[in-house]
């Protein structure tokens, strides 16, 4: 009888307009080209009676920015995520590369960013309708993302190749090789904007090193988000955003916030003990002098 509820509950839901209306923009088919992400003023609610889940959010994040979102649990980090996709309504605005993301079709907006999330998500099919589910690519893409991820020579030996069966929840792939194919698909969409909800909280430190060098070389010309549940993961980021309570506390280099002692990210780094601690302190003046070189 639950599922028989549960079944007439979404049948009261409103759908979402997921397609573009006669009364809604149509951005340029390029867009977005450089990746810029606005947020102004931003607040926002899952539920009208619920206070704001997100409150005033005002930050810019550059074209090509690698960006690390941390904050304690509950803090609004996923929130923002889905705010980023409209998954509930928004008050103020979202502007990507001079577009206001609420005033397009759901479809455009979400078909150019791609998220790889921290539960691989597969569907029931073969490997060709989960890395394509729209039939958009040619087989060359495809086997080349395979190749990106080192899964290519496993697809191949199998007879089917692209069309080799996934069960549902891609139970006959291990957790890893199911976030390399979340991060397969990702490649081939080569969008300029990239979610990453810590896409390597659950394999072995291999994969994870992997999948975190495999991002830097096939994303380094996209704008990345990542939500950070582990701060080792994001040390070397251009940017470190801080979350506290649905608020924006601190957004700058991660070197420039360790240097206040009383901020909000050097006591997060603090708690994680004194050797790990200085570790992540070490990394982030690190590659500060490496950007500060380059420049």
């Amino acid at each position: 009888m639950t599922s028989v509820e549960r079944v007439l509950e979404y049948t009261h839901l409103v759908p979402e307009p997921i397609f573009e209306s006669e009364q809604n923009q149509k951005p340029p088919p390029t867009w977005p080209e450089r990746g810029e992400v606005k947020f102004v003023d931003l607040s926002m609610s899952y539920f009208p009676e619920d206070p704001p889940t997100l409150k005033h959010l005002s930050f810019t994040i550059k074209p090509l920015e690698k960006v690390g979102i941390v904050g304690r649990t509950g803090a609004g980090k996923s929130s923002l995520i889905s705010a980023l996709f409209l998954l509930a309504p928004t008050e103020g605005a979202i502007v990507i590369d001079d577009v206001v993301i609420q005033d397009i079709g759901l479809q455009e907006l979400r078909s150019k960013i791609s998220i790889i999330p921290q539960e691989p998500v597969l569907f029931s099919g073969t490997m060709r309708s989960n890395l394509d589910p729209f039939d958009e690519y040619d087989d060359e893409v495809l086997w080349k993302a395979l190749e990106d991820v080192e899964l290519k020579d496993s697809i191949t030996d199998s007879q089917l190749g692209l069309n080799s069966k996934i069960l549902e929840g891609g139970t006959n792939y291990s957790v890893g090789q199911r976030q390399m194919i979340c991060l397969a698909r990702a490649i081939v969409r080569n969008n300029k904007i990239l979610v990453l909800d810590e896409a390597t909280a659950n394999v072995d430190p291999q994969t994870d090193a992997f999948i975190q060098k495999t991002i830097r070389r096939k994303f380094a010309d996209c704008t990345l988000l990542t939500i950070a549940h582990r701060l080792n993961t994001i040390m070397d980021s251009d940017k470190i955003l801080v979350i506290d309570a649905g608020k924006l506390v601190e957004f700058d280099h991660p070197h420039n916030l360790l240097k206040n002692k009383n901020g909000y990210f050097y006591k997060m780094v603090d708690q994680t003990g004194a050797a790990l601690g200085n570790f992540l302190k070490n990394v982030a003046q690190t590659v500060s002098s490496q950007q500060y070189c380059a420049k």
